[in-house]
């Protein structure tokens, strides 16, 4: 099976803040070369470190469909950026046949099921990041991370 996963869970400091979501479990499967890593953010051209962003009016699917905009803290429209990154992230797993995609849950571009509100309040709401919404609308197998590990955790035991 074909992956390809967050690069932020594989250890690479790609996040808004300039770090990263390493887990172990990912870090093994990307140095073993089983999997290839994309960052939705940077590859949409989005700097690191960079202001935290997150959907307003809607989710990723909205985005996509230009009904709901990505914002930044300071109020700035980040949008195109997160756009350019989902296709590119679309066009590498449709170019390299990806089988399961692996995303970072909670993020404005990753997120699976569950994203931030839109008012940078920590507070969650159900939804899908812009990557996750279009990886799904052409119908990639997409999965959290936190599912994934809940999934490879059942398996093992």
């Amino acid at each position: 099976m074909k992956k390809l996963v967050s690069a932020c869970l594989c250890g690479i400091d790609c996040k808004y803040n300039g770090f990263n979501n390493q887990d172990p479990l990912f870090v093994q499967m990307y140095n073993e070369g089983k999997c290839m890593v994309i960052c939705p953010e940077t590859s949409g051209g989005l700097s690191v470190p960079r202001h935290p962003c997150e959907i307003i009016g809607g989710d990723g699917s909205q985005v996509i469909d230009g009904k709901a905009r990505v914002i930044n803290k300071n109020g700035e429209d980040m949008t195109s950026a997160f756009i350019d990154g989902a296709e590119q992230t679309l066009n590498t797993a449709l170019k390299n046949q990806i089988d399961l995609v692996i995303l970072k849950d909670r993020s404005p571009s990753c997120g699976v099921g569950e994203i931030y509100d839109g008012n940078f309040s920590g507070k969650l709401r159900t939804g899908d990041g812009v990557t996750a919404a279009l990886l799904k609308k052409y119908g990639i197998n997409v999965i959290s991370d936190k599912e994934y590990l809940m999934r490879f955790n059942n398996e093992s035991n």
